[in-house]
């Protein structure tokens, strides 16, 4: 039977429509990459599940596992840098944290005037710097209201109520960027929250709580610090996704430097005065700054490579370090609850990526403001048809930075 040239071009239009529907951004967040699980025979499920279990180990989700424990980990030595300011007459929050939005807004904003010319980083200021007050308004606050929850509850307190900002993240990440969450990613938080749940069973047996001095004005500072941590953590996530990292953190630290100034000046300017000065604070303070440094440097990167929830997920196994390293500064004797509970903590990091991926988590593409790729030799408005093209230079974008 013949087939008319008009249906064959009818065809191929139709497969290339086909094509290009496939291969959309939309397309791939919404498909599914995971090879099904079989459940024929033992066989077939052992081989599949094999299959599942190696699909998951990519290189992206391997470095996304590491870094959430690096920043696990710089969680830890801040809390222990605290804990030895606060024992050496050295209690300033507010003032300890500008130390770190300074270190940011140092490095980072000149490396982005660099990349954006002076012009274009003030354009950039301009139009999008009420954004960026605001992500940094509620970090500052965010990092004030969780210290301050920590004078006056509880332990037990800190630590279940801290958890909160887990929901609050995927409802705001929700909201920028409309994942659908697969039911093994809330499997995935629930076994990650139970392993939070051993955790504090631990602290409580091995009897590392305080005396709350008002347990109720406590909590709602932590609730309002892990609603405000929540809420930061999704609205750099969705800024990261679309802008270069340097752009974002160099903000981030230019208006927290100015906000935590201010607050630093007005509640603590007493303190400073009062305050141990020598040497031994100097260094701690040096060594909260390093750690703090390399977290807010590292989780835009968690958020890229997995997300927003996945880091704050991460940040769960954090008791755990902070075992170790007491086994060696404060001589601890390690109860076994803690090992089983960083193995649990451990098991929901892959779950929540058991079927879903980090690819599908949002879509990836940073580039500079199209004004300043204007400036740079960035896109130039199309040709008519049959003019001569002119060669341009490719549009910047953030792929590392």
């Amino acid at each position: 039977m013949s087939v008319s040239n008009e249906d064959n071009h009818d065809s191929k239009k139709h497969d290339l429509n086909d094509i290009e529907r496939l291969e959309s951004p939309e397309a791939k967040l919404d498909a599914p990459q995971r090879p099904e699980i079989v459940y024929s025979s033992p066989s077939a499920f052992f081989r599949s599940f094999g299959a599942r279990w190696k699909s998951v180990w990519t290189r992206r989700f391997a470095l996304a596992l590491f870094c959430g424990q690096v920043v696990s980990l710089c969680i830890t030595c801040t809390n222990i840098t605290t804990t030895e300011l606060v024992m050496r007459n050295w209690a300033l929050p507010t003032t300890q944290s500008f130390f770190l939005y300074f270190s940011l807004f140092s490095i980072y904003t000149p490396y982005t005037i660099y990349q954006y010319g002076f012009k274009g980083w003030g354009n950039m200021v301009f139009r999008d710097g009420w954004k960026y007050f605001i992500l940094a308004a509620c970090d500052v606050e965010g990092n004030f209201m969780v210290v301050k929850a920590y004078q006056y509850t509880d332990l037990l307190s800190c630590m279940l109520l801290d958890a909160w900002a887990i929901p609050v993240c995927m409802f705001f990440s929700w909201v920028y960027m409309r994942p659908k969450y697969h039911w093994t990613q809330i499997l995935g938080v629930v076994i990650c929250i139970a392993g939070l749940g051993l955790l504090v069973a631990s602290d409580q047996i091995t009897d590392k709580d305080w005396t709350a001095l008002s347990r109720a004005k406590g909590d709602g500072f932590m609730i309002a610090g892990a609603t405000l941590y929540g809420f930061t953590n999704a609205t750099e996530e969705f800024f990261v996704r679309k802008r270069p990292l340097y752009e974002v953190v160099g903000q981030l630290g230019m208006w927290g430097v100015l906000i935590n100034g201010i607050q630093a000046s007005a509640l603590e300017h007493e303190g400073m005065t009062q305050a141990s000065w020598n040497g031994a604070t100097i260094g701690l303070l040096v060594a909260f700054t390093s750690a703090m440094f390399i977290l807010y440097t590292v989780a835009p990167m968690i958020y890229r490579m997995a997300s927003s929830t996945y880091y704050n997920l991460s940040l769960l196994s954090s008791d755990f370090w902070g075992l170790l390293f007491g086994l060696f500064l404060y001589h601890y004797h390690p109860y076994w609850l803690y090992f089983v509970a960083f193995v649990v903590i451990i098991g929901g990091l892959i779950t929540y990526f058991w079927y879903s991926t980090p690819e599908e988590q949002g879509q990836l593409d940073p580039m500079a403001p199209e004004y300043v790729n204007r400036r740079r030799g960035g896109p130039q408005p199309e040709l008519d048809e049959g003019a001569e093209s002119i060669p341009t230079l490719p549009r910047e974008r953030g792929t590392l930075v």
